[in-house]
């Protein structure tokens, strides 16, 4: 499997008991989604490899207790300590209206209700407090503040994003 083809789930933050069960903080807002998952792919040296689930537990919110088929003892575990977990994207629930994964939103068009069309989608900046579009604007590139007020439609079918620009946003690039 390949890492474009999955989205990240978590990270195996620590070892649990002696006996190899470790404990996944996933990065999801519903993390009951995923607590009867029967295996996933858990990248080691840049691979991604298949790890078949044999019971797990969730704790804490967003922790999920796991134990692993062949992982057995705590030097097992150890050898899987700070891996990224994946699924393969088919796995994530569509989404509809203005609610969107970032992954999918990469290469729209972004169309302006004042400017029109104002350049394409290369990506996502969620490091910073407020999530950031990042639009190429000729040999610029414009940060827009993903905002739910700015959103007016996200057309899937023809790969446009339909905002509300705020006032005096775009100007700042021109």
């Amino acid at each position: 499997m390949r890492k474009e083809d999955c989205f990240y789930l978590g990270k195996i933050v620590r070892k649990h008991s002696f006996k190899g069960e470790v404990v996944i903080k996933l990065d999801t807002d519903e993390p009951e989604m995923y607590q009867e998952m029967e295996s996933v792919f858990v990248n080691l040296g840049n691979n991604l490899i298949p790890f078949f689930i044999e019971n797990s537990l969730l704790q804490k919110g967003n922790q999920l207790r796991v134990r692993f088929e062949n992982i057995d003892s705590e030097e097992d575990a150890e050898a899987i300590l700070k891996a990224g977990i994946y699924l393969p994207l088919d796995l994530l629930p569509k989404l509809t209206g203005k609610k969107f994964y970032f992954h999918e939103i990469i290469d729209f068009q972004v169309e302006d209700e004042k400017y029109g069309n104002i350049g394409t989608i290369t990506g996502v900046n969620d490091t910073t407090a407020q999530p950031l579009f990042e639009v190429a604007f000729g040999s610029a590139q414009m940060l827009i503040p993903m905002l739910d007020e700015f959103i007016i439609k996200v057309d899937r079918e023809n790969k446009i994003m339909h905002l509300k620009t705020p006032e005096g946003l775009v100007d700042m690039y021109r």
